[in-house]
């Protein structure tokens, strides 16, 4: 069957994300009109049959429940910008012997990384097999734990017992941040799961921002109090995810595949139907389900891994996923994280609380564009936004690099101070463009099936990518200095070409609707296909005409 067939049955068969133009409304006596789309044609037909309410009782409490979840976003802002800015108090070199640069900061940061690829085999069962509420609370059980072994090495002056901390931050996080976007992608009312699911990764400047602001409120204590309070306050997220996430509901998806189907109907009735349990998008999403989640796929068996490679749809699934994660790590913000101190050293600025407050400012400003950028993933997709903001990334690792060689060789003020201006500015675009899209596209391109393994498996490439980051920028920057950033002119480019040539468009369609366009010959080409859509007054879909 065609899709203009599949498309002309019912506006019941699918529902998802879409962005509509309107190009001709027809006063006829039948109330026909056509709309453009570029996505679910039916999802048009269900919002003007039933309207969404986003300032509904409902949606409001939706939107509270979402927000727990995106406390776990925090945690790897947190520790991203305490890391980097600890290793420039004298009172943790002085305890530990750390410096900003060389190999020591390089594993202390790793150790990190090491815990969180250590706890990949225990994503799966965690999230798939106990529920995606589970997930979250033994990621950030763990995270306490970590974070009371790291600050009880103040005590003892154990670097080993403060590794050990890092080790099970490391490993806690990495199950947190995978059930937790999952958990908002899959829980998230279809019209509103773009900008929902892309606002999860702007709380990583929450995160940071704590951070910064505990860092710079401690460097007015005497000796290690000076970083074992901004250590301590790192448990406070996780604590409140703990103390709440069982009272939140459980994924549709999750209980509907586990053999709870009048649960998942449930959930989907009171937050997306607003009670009404003849709600348009209650029978499209218990539609979908039925059709497209297996109730007895590689989900079901923690050691199952196949259903990420077994066939060419898989594949390029994952392939998707792992683009955009390990771009997200490649383009040079590890500079703008964990080693920023490093960074503003190479262009003159050495003093801690001058460090502190540049840091804090750029992660108030990260935060206010990520959120911005959100609601701006469904207006321009998702594929379109990587892209461009890679290349608006290339030229200002132009400028950044020009400036921090006038700098080095010329001990020029100015240049320092332009070189600052252009990494913020890096900053900023980084946050608008990629930010939202790290944890909704990678989730968005895997299947049910895959979604919980598959994100494992993305942690474990993204932690890889991490340690080259980790082990490799403190050595590089050490060596060769400035240098280090003609490597990224090239590399951005490189980054923005893939995305061009090969990853799809998700935007416009549910997460079950997805498997047609990885089905399809050309992936690509198939995401981006436009339609015209034929509609009556009362939003069935009357015909479907392709435009490209």
């Amino acid at each position: 069957m065609s899709q203009e067939e599949m498309s002309e049955k019912s506006y019941t068969e699918k529902a998802g994300q879409l962005h509509v133009e309107h190009v001709d409304d027809v006063p006829s006596a039948g109330g026909v009109h056509e709309v453009v789309v570029q996505g679910s044609e039916t999802l048009k037909a269900a919002l003007e049959k039933e309207p969404p309410q986003p300032r509904s009782k409902r949606m409001l409490q939706l939107y509270m429940i979402v927000s727990v979840a995106y406390l776990c976003s925090s945690l790897n802002g947190y520790d991203g910008q305490l890391m980097g800015n600890m290793l420039v108090l004298p009172a943790f070199d002085s305890e530990f012997g750390a410096s900003i640069v060389g190999i020591k900061a390089g594993y202390i940061s790793a150790m990190y990384t090491i815990g969180g690829v250590c706890s990949l085999p225990f994503v799966g069962p965690a999230v798939d097999t106990w529920g995606r509420r589970v997930g979250m609370f033994i990621g950030c059980f763990s995270v306490i734990l970590g974070t009371i072994i790291e600050g009880t090495s103040g005590m003892t002056g154990s670097l080993g017992q403060f590794l050990g901390g890092r080790f099970l931050l490391g490993f806690g996080v990495s199950i947190a941040a995978s059930a937790a976007p999952i958990y908002v992608c899959e829980i998230s009312h279809p019209a509103y799961r773009g900008i929902m699911t892309g606002l999860y990764n702007t709380v990583y400047n929450v995160g940071a921002i704590a951070a910064a602001g505990s860092l710079r409120g401690g460097e007015n204590y005497a000796g290690n109090q000076s970083w074992l309070i901004p250590t301590w306050i790192q448990m406070v997220c996780s604590g409140i995810v703990c103390s709440l996430c069982f009272f939140l509901p459980e994924s549709p998806r999750w209980l509907y595949t586990n053999g709870r189907q009048e649960q998942a109907a449930a959930v989907i009735t009171k937050y997306h139907g607003l009670d009404d349990p003849d709600s348009v998008y209650l029978k499209l999403q218990m539609q979908e389900f039925g059709e497209e989640l297996n109730l007895d796929g590689a989900d079901k068996r923690w050691w199952d891994y196949r259903a990420l490679f077994k066939n060419r749809a898989s594949r390029y699934r994952l392939m998707c996923n792992l683009v955009l994660t390990v771009w997200g790590q490649w383009s040079g913000n590890g500079l703008t994280s964990y080693f920023m101190p490093a960074f503003l050293a190479t262009a003159g600025v050495t003093d801690p609380t001058t460090v502190l407050d540049i840091n804090l400012g750029t992660s108030f400003a990260g935060l206010f564009v990520s959120m911005t950028g959100a609601t701006f993933v469904e207006k321009i997709g998702r594929r379109k936004l990587f892209y461009r903001i890679l290349l608006v990334i290339s030229f200002w690792w132009v400028l950044i690099t020009i400036t921090a060689g006038v700098f080095n060789n010329t001990g020029a003020k100015g240049a320092g101070d332009a070189a600052i201006l252009f990494v913020n500015l890096f900053g900023i675009t980084y946050s608008f463009g990629i930010t939202p899209l790290q944890a909704l596209y990678p989730v968005e391109c895997l299947s049910y099936e895959q979604r919980a393994k598959g994100m494992a498996f993305s942690s474990l490439v993204v932690n890889a990518a991490l340690m080259v980051n980790q082990f490799g920028l403190p050595v590089a920057i050490q060596n060769i200095g400035w240098k280090l950033y003609i490597v990224f002119v090239g590399w951005t480019l490189i980054e923005s070409a893939v995305v061009f040539f090969f990853l799809v468009e998700t935007k416009g369609r549910t997460l079950e609707e997805l498997d047609e366009i990885f089905n399809a010959p050309n992936p690509r080409k198939a995401s981006l296909a436009v339609k015209k859509v034929t509609l009556d007054a009362e939003a069935h879909v009357l015909n479907v005409e392709k435009l490209n």
